[in-house]
């Protein structure tokens, strides 16, 4: 019996998409596939349905990028509301405890905050897409259970105050990955003794795309109904998500071992960690790095 092809067209690219309250990720990107009749298609990195903001779209083979954009530091604007603490720890949980946070002072917050910089430890919430027994976290929310989670390290590069507004503040994230927004915003609720969920959250930046220019899904069906030649226009090329490693340009006979997985010697890799390697004519191949055993390993992202 033959392998059914996969149907759509065989793009290659990165999309920057805006994406909308609401809409879970995975929703966000089977809209987009559809929209760009794509073959193949993945996203690095869920954003709860409350949040919006920059979700990075892989077409093709630009899937193999995810790993690195996963393992990003990312940035985020987020609202929350003091004196209130929910079930999920947002505004689709229920109210499990309320007090009065007038008296909480903007210095209090900035200290708060300050206790929640650096490197940290954080319980996964409930309401994580994070599995135990095979069952994601969500579905075991649902039905009313709680497990244990273990704590994990991350690191608040900034949680700097932008604005107070009575109960409502606004705040500014820096952060690595594995970090939970909610669960940074519960912690600070808990040292400031008065409870806090979020209720707005907007993701600004992931790796090196730091308040990108951005489509919503409205903007690219507008593009669409023009032609699939606009769509195309708006897909940004792999090597834009590791622009932060220097380029190397290797000729021909380098490019020939590469191929062939013979081992190869770059002069770069003694003062960089990974660089991007490009043929003579400047086409992107893939990034190299050295291995535990110190061999120079090639990985193919084009």
């Amino acid at each position: 019996m033959s392998r059914r092809r996969s149907k759509g067209r065989d793009l290659n690219g990165l999309l920057l998409l805006d994406k909308s309250t609401g809409a879970s990720s995975n929703r966000a990107l089977q809209k987009v596939k559809a929209i760009f009749n794509a073959k193949k298609a993945g996203h690095t990195g869920t954003l709860d349905p409350l949040a919006t903001g920059l979700l990075i779209i892989c077409f093709g083979r630009t899937t193999k990028i995810s790993n690195f954009l996963l393992n990003a530091d990312k940035q985020y604007q987020v609202t929350f509301r003091l004196g209130i603490k929910t079930s999920s720890g947002d505004t689709d949980g229920e109210i499990v405890e309320q007090c009065d946070a007038t008296s909480i002072t903007q210095k209090q917050i900035i200290q708060a905050a300050a206790k929640l910089t650096g490197d940290i430890k954080q319980t996964p919430p409930m309401v994580s897409a994070l599995k135990h027994q095979g069952k994601r976290l969500y579905e075991l929310a649902r039905k009313g259970f709680v497990v244990d989670r273990k704590p994990r390290n991350v690191k608040i590069h900034n949680f700097d105050l932008i604005d107070r507004q009575q109960d409502y503040v606004t705040m500014h994230v820096t952060c690595s990955k594995g970090t939970y927004i909610r669960t940074l915003v519960e912690d600070l609720g808990e040292i400031l003794s008065c409870g806090a969920h979020v209720t707005e959250l907007r993701r600004t930046a992931l790796g090196p795309f730091i308040d990108p220019l951005m489509y919503k899904i409205d903007e690219i069906e507008q593009l669409a109904a023009k032609g699939e030649f606009k769509l195309d226009e708006i897909l940004l090329p792999v090597d834009e998500a590791i622009k932060e490693y220097p380029a190397v340009s290797v000729d021909d006979a380098i490019m020939l071992d590469i191929e062939h997985g013979r081992p190869i010697q770059l002069l770069e890799l003694s003062k960089h960690e990974k660089v991007r390697i490009y043929d003579k004519e400047m086409q992107f191949y893939g990034v190299a790095s050295i291995n535990e055993q110190g061999k120079t390993v090639v990985k193919r992202l084009n």
